[in-house]
């Protein structure tokens, strides 16, 4: 008898502990990221929400595409929450060398054709509707720079001039952009082709040599300021296709026979002219116009308090963010600091117009250093590896998505902001006004990780670190004052 109540004992104590090991390593629900986080028990590990302040502010800074990098082409004429956009491209195709000839004599050349290929990488909006392009002759008046990277935001301050079509309007239909195209000269998807018009081809072909237009790159330009290719807006076009010059898909393929000295055949050949990062100017003007958009009652001009947040990236706007309680906030163990924002659905909007028009898959988090008037990255927190890629993976910033009541699949962007709240309310570091953006192509002035916080570097955020396309996304996230979708600071802190 005395043995069974000792085990009875023995077993009841083991539970005790074994129960108390599993609550002391429950994982408490975060947003973002991993890791074992204290269980919150309102005696010695507490959770609690800071409010926040939020403003939209449209971004005056340059947005620039550089060469490399996708230009978007196009026209969104149908976004009743952030406005129209149109996309138009200016560029340069030469010769892969000079002085260039077209071989055979200027007699015995046939003209057969010149045709414009575009390489398209992807579209962002309505596919349904086809896209109508237009291409022009630059004047040699207003010559586009090959060594000027253009501002795609500022149309305005350089206005290239056209001498006139030079081809008949291309529809095309976006959905059938990835169809393979199969001939003698080609084996290929995903191309825009635009058959040029006769004079150009016979100004290409049999006008131009080697002692004039093709004698060097800059006689070249000095005789054809370029191609402008647009998108009309008549049939309200909803879309942006996104172009790559630099790839080899992107050419002007020009068409023709000849006979040279002891030739018995004349079959047709074709030459290409490609884009020179070196040689050839460019320019992808981006314009807004949010005028009767909802985002433009919403922008804060004056300065004033927003529950909706608006996020475009650029060249778009960004959201200032305030936490006004973090700076008195009483010295603590931050377990987990969590900015979490959430998209705000637009029921009458989600089957017509947000389905089309995507979040961005990347946002930015920086800090506003107003000694500076600069970006910095947000201290401690986002940090950059020893190959210099940023920690978006842990600090956050990618594009997720997760249910709510009444909405199964809503855009968050999170953010693990504990180390930067340790030191603000352990250490009194700095609290930063905090801005939210989609950037293209941006810098920070990098600041290392604590106990070492010393100016590193200027670093720089492209579409292939961190950047997005330019102009893909928009999302309406809910502002620090939003009834149901509020941006909000989640900590788990324990007292000390």
């Amino acid at each position: 008898m005395h043995l069974t109540y000792t085990l009875r004992i023995l077993t009841f104590i083991t539970g005790v502990i074994l129960f108390s090991m599993v609550a002391c390593t429950k994982i408490s629900t975060t947003e973002l990221g991993s890791g074992l986080i204290p269980t919150v028990d309102g005696v010695n590990t507490f959770d609690t929400t800071l409010e926040i302040i939020t403003e939209n502010v449209i971004e005056s800074d340059t947005t620039r595409v550089y060469k490399f990098y996708a230009q978007a082409l196009g026209v969104i004429s149908n976004d009743p929450v952030f406005g129209k956009t149109s996309a138009n491209l200016y560029f340069q195709l030469m010769p892969a060398y000079f002085p260039f000839d077209i071989k055979g004599t200027s007699d015995s050349i046939n003209v057969d054709s010149a045709v414009l290929v575009l390489s398209c990488r992807g579209f962002y909006g309505d596919s349904t509707i086809p896209l109508k392009i237009n291409v022009e002759e630059i004047s040699t008046s207003t010559p586009l720079d090959p060594y000027k990277d253009y501002p795609a935001n500022h149309p305005s301050l350089f206005t290239f001039s056209s001498v006139g079509s030079i081809a008949n309007t291309k529809e095309v239909d976006i959905r059938r952009i990835g169809d393979s195209v199969y001939n003698r000269f080609e084996a290929s998807n995903y191309q825009i082709r635009i058959r040029l018009h006769s004079s150009l081809a016979k100004r290409f072909i049999k006008d131009y040599n080697s002692s004039n237009a093709y004698k060097s790159d800059t006689t070249f330009r000095e005789s054809f300021g370029g191609f402008s290719v647009k998108v009309d807006a008549g049939n309200s076009p909803n879309a942006l296709l996104y172009i790559n010059l630099a790839d080899t898909n992107t050419k002007l393929s020009l068409y023709y026979n000849s006979s040279t000295t002891g030739a018995t055949t004349r079959d047709t050949v074709v030459n290409n002219f490609r884009f020179s990062s070196y040689s050839c100017g460019n320019a992808n003007f981006i314009t807004r116009n949010r005028t009767g958009s909802e985002l433009a009652s919403h922008i804060s001009t004056p300065s004033k308090p927003d529950s909706l947040a608006y996020l475009q990236t650029s060249p778009g706007n960004y959201v200032r963010i305030k936490i006004p309680g973090l700076k008195n906030f009483s010295n603590s163990i931050i377990h987990r600091a969590e900015l979490i924002t959430e998209e705000v659905p637009s029921s009458g909007n989600l089957l017509i117009i947000d389905k089309f028009m995507a979040p961005p898959s990347t946002v930015l988090l920086s800090a506003w250093d107003s000694a500076k008037s600069a970006k910095i990255n947000v201290p401690n927190d986002f940090v950059l590896s020893a190959s210099g890629a940023p920690n978006t993976a842990t600090f956050g910033g990618y594009l997720s998505y997760k249910s709510v009541p009444g909405y199964d699949n809503i855009a968050t962007y999170n953010f693990n902001l504990s180390r930067y709240v340790q030191g603000v309310v352990s250490r009194k570091d700095q609290s930063y006004e905090l801005r939210l953006s989609a950037p293209v192509n941006d810098s920070l002035i990098y600041k290392t990780p604590y106990p070492s916080p010393i100016v590193a570097q200027t670093i720089y955020l492209s579409p292939s670190n961190g950047g997005n396309n330019v102009a893909y996304g928009r999302v309406r996230l809910g502002g620090g004052n939003h009834s149901k979708f509020k941006m909000r600071l989640r900590m788990v802190y324990s007292r000390i």
